[in-house]
């Protein structure tokens, strides 16, 4: 009897999955934006137990907003909503970079590569691949207005005197049109599975599915969700996936659950088709449920998620190649600036030198990131900060548009324990114009006498708001502090909470932390 897991099957944030079945193993893939390595590639046998197995791209350009440079950056953008497939012997991933003119297309004989990559012929938004059984190659992308592109494989472009049509049209001044599309062929009928969130749910995802006999024919919508699972925040729903066979041909969704500051988490379950014709959970009553027990008879091979999605590390690498690699669940804001980040050899540890002067952590380089798990979570780490220089500021931080952190800062009077944080305006999903460029608020906890201190943070998404906490250890004993810093999902920098280790300068560059011996736990 496969084990029992809870939805979502990761609380973390995974958004905008696609899934797919090769042989005896699921691959999904996610969004990543700024982060790199990026394209997450998890693996599982029974679709209830993932591991992370690598990525598809080290970096996806050095254009000054993948550097940090020049007042620009990629947060919000970079890559997204991927679509995966398989055909004939090889995996096909493509995604939209919105600040590009045209879509990215990666190949490869193995999901955890190499993978090469080429431009494709056009810009396609939120789209899906789709190989049909003639051997014709499709993409469907668009927002609000879905439109169906036949592809001329030679140049990933639209194919000479080939299908170019519209398949839907939302109607007008929606919250949000039609997006994330999924297409498949199953029967010889066509489902097309799109997230929508129409005036009267109130700001609510739900998702449609298309259906026609044909892809010269009409398709016809109905709306196959419209749940929050019972979350204590019912204006985050169910939305944005498709369907997925195992090998004896039961069907399963996936889809991913909007949970405030978490960020988006995958929730995959059984389904079956409804009198109708169209696809419904396998519930008696319809609705999501809690929990899924996987592929029945598949022993999925492990039972806990560390070393698989997350993990603790105590840096001994040769090399940030390496890192990235072998412990996939970490991932750098923005392109490395693989000069001024690495490991140290006498103790092993991972050293930060700034290489620019800033007044914020957003517009730092090398911060390292690990998403945090839900419900809770906690990360804590050695933070050695004898390097820095004055004006400079090092720690662990929950990694957002209006971060909280713990840190280090060293004035001309010598090391100070301080809280760093920016606060959200408000509490609108839509993000905050100066997001970037805002001067985080520091007050000062206490003088250190040694500037080696092991930090922590806590991060709860279990009520509204979503929230964080802080603590050092001093000896044996762990100090609380009694601040509570709130924690919001915002479309500025469009991630779930993280962690993260980070160090910047104020007034000079070459300063340097070195961090030793991270530690997560889910709580």
């Amino acid at each position: 009897m496969p084990d029992i897991v809870k939805n979502p099957v990761i609380n973390a944030d995974f958004p905008d999955p696609d899934v797919i079945r090769v042989g005896e193993y699921f691959y999904m893939t996610s969004t990543t934006m700024f982060l790199m390595p990026g394209a997450d590639i998890l693996r599982s046998r029974d679709l209830a137990h993932w591991e992370i197995i690598g990525h598809v791209f080290d970096l996806i350009g050095d254009e000054d907003e993948y550097t940090l440079s020049n007042g620009k950056h990629a947060y919000a953008r970079g890559m997204w909503a991927p679509s995966l497939t398989y055909n004939k012997g090889k995996f096909y991933l493509n995604f939209a970079c919105n600040e590009r003119k045209r879509s990215l297309l990666y190949i490869a004989d193995d999901p955890r590569g190499p993978w090469e990559r080429t431009e494709m012929g056009d810009f396609y938004y939120d789209s899906s691949l789709f190989f049909d059984e003639d051997d014709k190659v499709y993409i469907v992308h668009g927002n609000s207005t879905l439109r169906l592109t036949q592809l001329d494989p030679a140049t990933w472009g639209p194919k000479e005197g080939g299908i170019d049509r519209i398949l839907a049209v939302d109607e007008k001044d929606q919250p949000l049109g039609y997006e994330g599309s999924h297409l498949y062929r199953l029967n010889d009928r066509y489902y097309l599975f799109s997230c929508h969130m129409p005036k009267e749910t109130q700001g609510r995802k739900t998702e449609v599915c298309f259906i026609s006999d044909s892809l010269t024919g009409e398709f016809k919508v109905k709306t196959i969700l419209n749940d929050c699972m019972g979350y204590n925040r019912p204006a985050l729903q169910v939305a944005q996936g498709g369907m997925v066979d195992d090998t004896n041909g039961r069907l399963y969704m996936f889809m991913f659950h909007d949970r405030g500051a978490l960020g988006r988490a995958p929730v995959i379950f059984p389904m079956r088709f409804g009198e109708d014709g169209y696809p419904m959970p396998d519930t008696p009553d319809g609705s999501i449920p809690d929990t899924f027990a996987g592929v029945p008879g598949v022993n999925g091979g492990y039972m806990d998620m560390r070393d698989h999605i997350y993990g603790d590390d105590s840096f001994a690498y040769d090399s940030i190649d390496e890192m990235l690699k072998t412990s996939p669940w970490w991932q750098i804001s923005h392109n490395p600036d693989e000069e001024n980040i690495g490991f140290t050899k006498e103790e092993p540890g991972l050293f930060i030198r700034t290489s620019k002067v800033t007044d914020n952590l957003l517009q730092a380089r090398n911060t390292l990131t690990q998403r945090c798990m839900g419900p809770k979570s906690e990360g804590e780490i050695v933070l050695d900060a004898s390097g820095l220089k004055v004006g400079d500021c090092a720690g662990l931080c929950i990694y957002s548009s209006h971060y909280g952190a713990i840190a280090v800062t060293r004035d001309e009077t010598g090391y100070k324990l301080v809280r760093l944080e920016t606060e959200a305006v408000g509490e609108t999903i839509m993000g905050d114009k100066d997001f970037y460029t805002r001067k985080p608020q520091i007050e000062t906890i206490c003088e250190l006498s040694d500037p080696v201190v092991r930090l922590r943070v806590k991060a709860d998404f279990t009520k509204e708001p979503d929230t964080c906490t802080y603590s050092y250890k001093q000896g044996d004993k762990w100090i609380e502090l009694s601040n509570v810093h709130k924690l919001y999902f915002r479309l500025d920098m469009f991630i779930g909470a993280r962690f993260g280790l980070f160090a910047y300068s104020t007034k000079q560059t070459g300063g340097c932390a070195v961090f030793r011996d991270f530690r997560i736990s889910p709580m």
